[in-house]
């Protein structure tokens, strides 16, 4: 349907662009007619990927297309024993990979729950329920309280009402609903007072709604097709591990052309060459490490779990460790969600809450009166507290709680006898008690509506003349708590000696002497401004996203240390005219976000992405979840969340607790830390096979390892260290550090350099203990080369625990599990050795004591080397 700014047009116009009579509604066959024209009023899903081409799309790896070349080339030559290994290790791959990507797409389908089952129209002058999604543009839709609105549609009559839409627009008071028409242009969502959106909740009241949108064409709608249109980010890891696997096959491809070549020369057989491919192919690609990073981000996943958070996609966990931008919406995650009074004031004494005194009789009456002239209620349920009604109504009955004063015990002492409801018109609210000998009149509401009804104010126990003076005093007061982004509630009442025979605002809501005002506000969580100081400390940039006013925005974020001095904040609509280059530009400028739209939460983390950051988003709303979904990493609310926001995220924090993330985000920096290490282990020793393979080539010397060789070791001897690596205590230091930037690439650092001189000498001392060997026999040769390639590449584990720290500082012991994982290998390398059947099978033979002494003393040289190197890297370094 045509987009339109319903909102600005009257009545009449609405009515003839929709041809509809308000007191009739549609008739059947205009019912069906606009089916067929706007379809059902349903959330649309796209259709989601088939395991059949989840598992097709595992084998469109660089890597795993050499190894099943490989397999094939061995099954032709006769190696069964080779192609049945290489096969089993791509199918166990795939398998890990299928489990990974099996992200059902679940946000759409709580989209569609939100939307409620049934709803009440008028169609050819009757009353009827339907169900929702058979309702089209031009409905007559009745709401009460406790309705959810089942569809977009401009308000045409209401009285008392009040639409709670927090989950569509962050702002967690209920909003006051009119039918006034509406002037100017792009009002944002949480403005649009003669507006009611699907799946909001009407919470007060009741009212009449010209349906304008269904389905696709409402806000809803709209969030849903941005979750649909958002394509998968990867992970700087997974975009890494990509590039990685690339290069390596493409090494290995070239590797074994210029072995064909040397080859050719050197006029070996073709079969030869052939295997010798295989095992170059092999010993080129680190088969284990998909499955090993898979293991130790799932590793990470348990970890977090005790830290309050749970992962929803894998590859997150190490995302959260380059997090340079956390998006938080304010609602509910950096503010408690909960109204609560915190000032008091009564005519020259402004006090906290929590220092009213309640022998002050103007105090007491102030309490009092927000206490009685009140709807909401706290029921206790199983030593469970229920709270009903209105937050801010909510909020006065916990004030008057905390001083002793019940609802219960007050209303039986001073029964409520008449009452006018709030109006949106009027802005108060008025009832009439039993008081002592006759009854009192108790109001509330706007503060500048009520000082127009009073002609008195309460100083202490005195009644003393409203004057001018007065006013503007407490004018000033009103103008302070503001602010301060307090919501204000003024408070007054009289004494009647009889009912009157009409109650009117007219009559009864004049003359009144006023009390004083209680100020209320969404509090901060008391953790957050820890957690947002410690997300300074790590280099991580805080932003607040919010649908609230920019006064109560500005005021939390300031108290939370969000909002600093060189920093500004911006409204939706400021935003809204903005191209994506001038917020680009702009981006760094702003750290709070008011009454935004979902759209505008997209852009915003769009624009620090194309700034090179990684975004971390939070948030618990419908509102949003595009944003989540948009985000390098989307942390939903666990506690508070809609379904749509934790099906959209990565992430879901069970706390609902924001100090949680910067947790996860050290959890994260660990995580990656830990891989780093793996693959720093894992491609020196692939390195050192290659290198043992291609020097023998060159030298014309008999291969000295075999592809089984090199598929054992790469899949059994290196695996558990390599796991252990990633499960290696955090660095002291490692939320000091900035984020990581994730275009530098994983060799980065000295690293590559590291990696290509450790890989060499783990070659050339196999290729030793080769020539060693075969001074006696292949056999043996090829045994002692297996031993040493083994057990050199154990040692060398303890290298990689760091790149420039010592092992001896860092504590051979402080990682039992390695320590353990390089016992069981070395046990089950010596068992392949000794076994008669399993040495059969890999072609090895026994090997004497003083053998056993030249792989061992072989092995620990890459140990002593590596530690001399770092010696004279940190001496240098000083």
């Amino acid at each position: 349907m045509e987009e339109k700014q319903w909102y600005k047009m009257s009545g009449e116009e609405i009515t003839k662009e929709l041809n509809v009579e308000t007191s009739i509604g549609l008739n059947n066959e205009e019912v069906e007619k606009r089916k067929v024209q706007y379809g059902e009023n349903s959330i649309q899903t796209k259709e989601k990927k088939s395991l059949f081409m989840m598992i097709i799309e595992q084998f469109k790896d660089f890597m795993v297309i050499i190894l099943i070349i490989a397999s094939i080339i061995s099954g032709f030559l006769g190696e069964i024993s080779d192609t049945i290994i290489i096969l089993l290790v791509v199918i166990l791959n795939a398998l890990l990979g299928v489990i990974q990507e099996n992200k059902a797409e679940k946000s759409l389908e709580a989209l569609k729950s939100l939307s409620a089952p049934i709803a009440k129209v008028i169609r050819e002058g009757k009353i009827m329920e339907i169900k929702s999604k058979e309702i089209v543009p031009g409905d007559i839709l009745i709401v009460e309280a406790g309705d959810f609105v089942s569809a977009d549609g401009v308000i045409f009559e209401s009285a008392s009402l009040m639409i709670e839409e927090s989950s569509l627009t962050g702002e967690s008071v209920p909003v006051e609903k009119n039918s006034h028409t509406l002037e100017g242009d792009n009002i944002p969502l949480g403005d649009r007072k003669n507006f009611a959106y699907t799946s909001s909740l009407v919470t007060n009241g009741r009212g009449r709604i010209i349906v304008t949108g269904t389905g696709m064409n409402t806000e809803l709608g709209k969030i849903a097709e941005m979750i649909q249109s958002q394509e998968e980010v990867r992970t700087p890891l997974q975009a890494k591990l990509d590039e990685l696997g690339k290069l390596l096959g493409i090494g290995a491809i070239i590797v074994c052309a210029i072995i064909f070549f040397i080859g050719f020369f050197q006029k070996r057989p073709v079969i030869d060459m052939f295997m010798t491919s295989v095992s170059l192919a092999v010993a080129a690609i680190p088969e284990g490490l998909p499955a090993i990073v898979t293991i130790v981000l799932s590793i990470g996943v348990q970890n977090m779990i005790k830290r309050n958070a749970i992962i929803r996609k894998l590859p997150a966990v190490e995302t959260l460790g380059t997090a340079s931008v956390i998006c938080s919406d304010k609602t509910g995650t950096l503010t408690q969600n909960k109204m609560t009074v915190t000032k008091l004031y009564t005519y020259d004494r402004l006090v906290d809450i929590n220092d009213a005194d309640m022998d002050n009789n103007a105090e007491l009456a102030a309490i009092t009166i927000g206490l009685l002239c009140n709807d909401a209620s706290i029921e206790e349920d199983k030593g469970e507290k229920k709270t009903l009604g209105d937050p801010t109504e909510v909020a006065l009955i916990v004030s008057a709680r905390q001083h002793g004063l019940f609802k219960k015990e007050q209303e039986k002492q001073f029964k409520r006898v008449e009452e006018i409801p709030f109006d949106s018109d009027r802005k108060l609210m008025t009832t009439i008690n039993t008081y002592e000998n006759g009854y009192r009149v108790f109001t509330k509401g706007a503060l500048d509506v009520l000082l127009e009804h009073c002609n008195k104010v309460l100083v202490e126990k005195d009644v003393v003349p409203l004057t001018r003076e007065i006013v503007e005093k407490i004018k000033e007061i009103n103008e302070e708590l503001s602010s301060n982004a307090l919501r204000v509630l003024a408070l007054a009442y009289k004494d009647i000696s009889s009912i009157p025979d009409t109650i009117s605002s007219e009559i009864v809501e004049n003359d009144l002497i006023f009390v004083g005002v209680q100020g209320m506000i969404d509090p901060p969580r008391e953790e957050v401004k820890l957690a947002v100081k410690r997300s300074k400390e790590a280099g991580i940039r805080p932003i607040m996203i919010t649908g609230d006013h920019k006064i109560t925005a500005m005021a939390i974020a300031k108290e939370l240390g969000i909002l600093e001095e060189n920093q500004e904040a911006i409204e939706g609509r400021t935003l809204e005219n903005m191209s994506a280059d001038e917020l680009f530009n702009n981006v760094e400028k702003y750290s709070v976000y008011a009454r935004v739209s979902p759209e505008h939460k997209v852009r915003i983390v769009e624009a620090w992405q194309k700034k090179g950051k990684i975004v971390a988003m939070t948030g618990d709303g419908v509102n949003d979840a595009p944003a989540l979904k948009k985000a390098d990493i989307g942390c939903a609310m666990g506690i508070t969340g809609t379904d749509v926001s934790k099906e959209a995220a990565d992430m879901i924090l069970t706390d609902d607790n924001f100090a949680t993330i910067v947790a996860a985000v050290e959890e994260g920096r660990t995580i990656f830390d830990n891989i780093k290490k793996s693959i720093h282990f894992l491609l020196s020793c692939n390195f050192g096979e290659i290198v043992a393979l291609f020097v023998s080539i060159v030298l014309k010397m008999p291969i000295p390892l075999l592809a089984i060789h090199i598929l054992w070791i790469n899949l059994v001897t290196d695996s558990l260290p390599a796991l252990a690596l990633g499960v290696d205590p955090a660095e002291k230091d490692i939320m000091k550090r900035k984020p990581r930037d994730p275009r530098k690439s994983i060799f980065s650092d000295g690293l590559g350099l590291m990696l290509a001189v450790e890989g060499i000498l783990i070659g050339v001392l196999t290729l030793v203990a080769f020539i060693i060997g075969s001074n006696i026999s292949l056999t043996t040769g090829r045994t002692m080369a297996f031993a040493t390639l083994s057990l050199s590449q154990l040692v060398h584990t303890l290298n990689t625990r760091s790149i420039d720290k010592s092992i001896f500082k860092i504590g051979l012991f402080t990682n039992m599990k390695l320590i353990g994982a390089i016992f069981i290998s070395l046990i089950l390398m010596v068992g392949i050795i000794i076994i008669p059947a399993l040495r059969e099978i890999f072609k090895l033979g026994l090997l004497t004591s003083s053998q056993w002494g030249i792989v061992v003393g072989l092995s620990f040289i890459i140990l002593l080397v590596v530690e001399l190197v770092k010696i004279i890297k940190n001496a240098r370094n000083e």
